[in-house]
């Protein structure tokens, strides 16, 4: 079970989401948004050079800043 952060996805890529890192104020901001461990994401894009990376949560599109993109840990699902 390989574990990778929301940044190193690439484009399109599913997966699972396995751990947040951070406090609980944090994991409680990303829950509003519909990110929570769990749930199912597949990230759309992403900026170069550490810009914000679009994901979607059901069908919810969400873009977070690099910073917070790297503290969620997935598990890709396999194609």
């Amino acid at each position: 079970m390989k574990r990778i952060s929301l940044i190193k996805m690439k484009a399109r890529q599913t997966g699972t989401i396995l751990e947040i890192e951070g406090g609980s104020a944090f994991e409680k901001r990303l829950a509003a948004m519909g990110i929570s461990i769990g749930k199912h994401v597949t990230k759309l894009s992403a900026f170069v050079m550490r810009g914000p990376v679009a994901i979607k949560v059901g069908r919810t599109v969400v873009a977070l800043g690099y910073g917070m993109a790297s503290k969620v840990w997935v598990i890709p699902n396999k194609k």
